[in-house]
């Protein structure tokens, strides 16, 4: 099989949660400790950093991963979903998984797949700590796929565990309170192995001190550790960037979403925490992480400007929390006309994202060439309902192009509603 005709096979074979939703997902990690047995249990070659939460574990794991690069290290980073290509969620110092590694480890390990039945998920995850291991990788930071407790990546024992917060999303999986979901995420919380909390909640700070009692570990609250001040933008070297100060550290970000104040001293807490565990980290190779986060690791999809005049931003949030600051930073953001390209899956809280979103705005309903994608006609007529109105589009495509030929220079366009609908236009 080549490239193409391997992917194929793993999609058709053991069905994408990104592409399918609840359907692809198995619970448990039973059958990723019996595949990661068969195939020598490489993810205890390396250090790994845990990272997980409902929004920004994306933004956090990259943070970190480009700090230690800056630092020297050799680095693995496991994210998820991708955006282009599925190669985008195993990097070793910010570069892609090679197509051929992709082919032979399918290649090599298929007929198993007869035996465990594993899903795409496992098979992605024991693909990404082989290929670490072959590469002799310092530390992997690995971001966890769903929930936490019941994630594949859940069987490493990593030398911090992180999560970012909490937020209601995959309730038909997690739960539908925010004490359920943060239980799932402290999932991650292992014995002897200190734990960082970015933002809590009054619903969910008790479970997270509740399961490091349980299992015996030291846990710290950013939030309650942290001062953060947003100071201002800068475009020094061709690459806009936000400056913030974080307990009187002077940091820049080219991460440029508002929520990023919220994940930054998640990020800049967890380096810290690195430092006090022997991680050999300068405050100057921090300073360059930060700054060059897209750069070392390819991070796409936060608050990405692709073109100007018009103004053209996408961005992957699609849960209440991450609508509520895009919603915001939106409207704050000068424009003359805000004009919305929007699609959503079918299994996200449509009923409570939708009054979040900026009613004096024109809308371009579409949706995403998946499976689990919401009918653009069905959007429609649930956003009408929350003052929201618009046209219909077949094709992400043939919305952007629409909005763009009908916007002035000095409109504002936003890509959004999921990660599928950005990865189209990216």
């Amino acid at each position: 099989m080549n490239y193409s005709e391997t992917l194929e096979f793993i999609y058709n074979r053991l069905p994408l949660f990104q592409m399918v939703g609840s359907a692809a997902y198995k619970e448990g990690i039973d059958g990723m400790i019996e595949f990661d047995n068969h195939i020598g249990n490489p993810h205890k070659a390396f250090k790994c950093i845990h990272v997980g939460g409902t929004n920004g574990k994306g933004s956090v794991s990259h943070t970190i991963a480009s700090v230690l690069q800056a630092s020297g290290y050799k680095v693995g980073l496991f994210t998820s979903p991708h955006l282009k290509d599925f190669r985008e969620r195993i990097r070793v110092n910010g570069e892609p998984v090679p197509e051929q590694f992709v082919i032979d480890f399918v290649e090599k390990h298929k007929d198993y797949f007869d035996v465990i039945y594993p899903s795409f998920f496992e098979v992605n995850v024991a693909m990404a700590f082989d290929y670490f291991k072959k590469q002799k990788v310092d530390v992997a930071v690995v971001e966890v796929g769903l929930g936490g407790r019941l994630d594949s990546t859940n069987i490493i024992t990593p030398v911090l565990s992180v999560i970012t917060n909490i937020s209601i999303d995959h309730i038909n999986i997690l739960g539908n309170t925010l004490q359920a979901i943060a239980q799932e995420k402290a999932g991650i919380i292992k014995k002897g192995i200190p734990a960082i909390v970015g933002e809590f909640l009054p619903e969910t700070k008790d479970v997270f001190i509740n399961k490091a009692v349980e299992v015996g570990t030291d846990l710290e609250f950013v939030e309650d550790k942290t001062e953060c001040q947003f100071i201002g933008t800068n475009n020094t070297d061709g690459t806009p960037r936000q400056i913030f100060e974080i307990n009187g550290d002077r940091i820049s970000t080219p991460l440029l979403g508002s929520y990023q104040k919220k994940n930054m001293p998640t990020a800049w807490f967890a380096v810290k925490r690195l430092q006090k565990l022997g991680f050999k980290i300068t405050d100057e190779s921090l300073h360059e992480g930060f700054a060059n986060t897209i750069k070392l690791t390819g991070l796409q999809g936060r608050w990405q400007r692709l073109q100007e005049n018009p103004t053209v931003i996408c961005d992957t949030g699609h849960n209440i929390a991450g609508i509520s600051y895009i919603s915001k930073q939106l409207q704050e953001t000068p424009h003359k006309t805000l004009r919305i390209i929007y699609g959503m899956v079918n299994d996200k809280d449509i009923d409570h994202i939708l009054p979040i979103l900026p009613k004096n705005a024109v809308y371009y309903f579409t949706k995403a060439s998946i499976k689990r994608a919401l009918p653009e006609t069905e959007l429609r007529e649930k956003a009408r309902k929350c003052g929201l109105d618009g046209k219909c589009f077949a094709t992400v495509k043939e919305a952007l192009e629409t909005a763009k030929k009908e916007a002035d220079k000095d409109d504002l366009l936003f890509v959004g509603g999921s990660t599928f609908v950005v990865a189209e236009v990216i």
